[in-house]
């Protein structure tokens, strides 16, 4: 948001809003500043409240009084509680991904021939989860992590790769930093370039900078990618034979944004507007395998606080929810 803008809103907040807000709140207000590290001038902190205060209005409502949630999930106000939807938007996802062309004709396994669930955190596959910040880097943390399942796999090592080496290196391929990026761009670069760096070498700065990749701090290349067919049990062959799956997902709604536990469903996802980028971990199943309360397990990129300590149960089996099969892309070592 326009820093000018920001301003003039934060002055109507404090002239028009102030005084609306709810002082039985003012607890849970403190406790949540205190747990995030937040703190304001004292003309933002109006707005910030008022905003955080609608959040958690819409948050109580869809837990309801049990607490149990609506749709099999629940929410709970995280960092991100202080944003309007449009600093969400601008900050946190990018824009809708682009079709590419996908590798008809490889899949052909039977499903009854697959495991009924699989977590490839378990297995010692997945880097611990990391914080974008507000920088719309998620298809770089989405490439890595698919990338540092595969070299795993071959090696038994696992070593967090250079999202930053990704931002700052793969504009010549289509991406753009911290403004916006797409998974396959991210592989075309990693495959160009013979290679991408570890964290340890390029540290994530959440932000954009030149291009500093070194050849001699090599740590992981490709030899292809594979980007796959739009479908369901396309997506379940590769999570379950090869690994972790970079994906791409709707995240428009503050139910996504707010998420806390519980198999995700959201009404309003479209396939059609996938904007944000995960890592498919795995599957699985709640309840009894009949009850049909099927999952996908993803890996988010907006640190330990958000969700299940960074990951997500999303519905699947349901008609491609949210387009978590619509940009499905791996990596081969």
């Amino acid at each position: 948001m326009n820093p000018a803008v920001l301003l003039v809103i934060l002055c109507l907040g404090v002239t028009m809003g102030a005084s609306a807000l709810d002082p039985n709140l003012d607890d849970e207000w403190k406790e949540w500043k205190m747990k995030y590290g937040k703190s304001y001038s004292l003309e933002e902190e109006a707005l910030r409240r008022a905003v955080w205060e609608e959040n958690m209005k819409m948050i109580k409502h869809h837990n309801g009084k049990d607490g149990l949630g609506k749709n099999g999930y629940t929410m709970e106000i995280n960092e991100l509680g202080d944003m309007t939807d449009e600093e969400f938007k601008d900050t946190m996802i990018g824009s809708p991904m682009k079709k590419h062309n996908t590798g008809r004709g490889l899949w052909k396994r039977s499903l009854g021939g697959l495991p009924k669930s699989v977590n490839w955190r378990k297995k010692g596959y997945v880097t611990p989860v990391r914080r974008q910040g507000k920088c719309s880097a998620c298809w770089a943390f989405s490439v890595t992590g698919a990338i540092e399942g595969q070299v795993f796999q071959k090696t038994g090592k696992l070593t967090p790769l250079s999202v930053q080496n990704l931002l700052d290196c793969s504009k010549p391929h289509g991406n753009n930093g911290c403004d916006t990026g797409n998974t396959y761009n991210a592989f075309q670069y990693v495959l160009h370039n013979g290679g991408v760096e570890a964290e340890a070498t390029y540290p994530y700065e959440g932000k954009d900078g030149p291009c500093r990749y070194d050849p001699k701090n090599l740590s992981a290349k490709i030899k292809t990618f594979l980007a796959l067919p739009e479908h369901e049990d396309i997506l379940m062959d590769a999570v379950a034979t090869k690994g972790p799956i970079a994906a791409g997902v709707d995240t428009s709604h503050n139910s996504f944004r707010f998420y806390k536990e519980g198999i995700y469903h959201e009404p309003n996802c479209s396939s059609d507007t996938v904007n944000h980028a995960v890592l498919v971990v795995g599957y699985g199943f709640e309840g009894n395998e009949t009850d049909g309360k099927n999952y996908w397990l993803i890996k988010n990129s907006w640190g330990k606080k958000w969700g299940m300590r960074g990951y997500m149960k999303i519905a699947k089996d349901q008609n491609n929810h949210c387009g978590i099969a619509s940009f499905a892309q791996y990596p081969i070592v």
